[in-house]
């Protein structure tokens, strides 16, 4: 199996931490993504998602303009390196019951990869050795 670097998404959508719920609720709704990297000078600090904006603002009837996204983000995530074998990642993510990897090179944000990228890779390499396989048979 190959390397993250190999499947994982470059173009990661960020927020700093002190920018407020709504803008990053126009974000996930422009972007049509279902998180975002939240940044403190240039590092990666946490992450918000959906379910944080459902169980910390909409939940508790907040007002999305007047929170921070540093009162809403989750400061846990999980990380690995660009060099991760696809396997070693997957095992993590099972591991910890999460649907997402912030890839790190030298603790900087470099990649992201989520459960729909590992599924998507899997399905197309399985149609792909079946593809071989059938061809190697006839």
């Amino acid at each position: 199996m190959g390397q993250i670097r190999d499947i994982m998404e470059k173009n990661v959508i960020t927020i700093e931490k002190d920018q407020t719920a709504q803008e990053a609720a126009e974000i996930i709704a422009e972007k049509d993504i279902s998180f975002l990297v939240v940044m403190n000078e240039g590092m990666p600090e946490g992450v918000l998602s959906e379910s944080d904006f459902v169980r910390k603002v909409v939940a508790q009837n907040k007002k999305p303009s007047e929170i921070l996204v540093s009162e809403i983000m989750s400061y846990k995530f999980r990380s690995v390196g660009p060099t991760t074998t696809i396997e070693d990642a997957v095992q993590k993510m099972l591991n910890n019951n999460i649907r997402r990897l912030l890839i790190l090179e030298d603790e900087k944000l470099v990649g992201v990869i989520t459960q729909t990228d590992l599924a998507s890779y899997l399905r197309d390499k399985i149609l792909v050795d079946g593809t071989i396989k059938s061809i190697s048979q006839d």
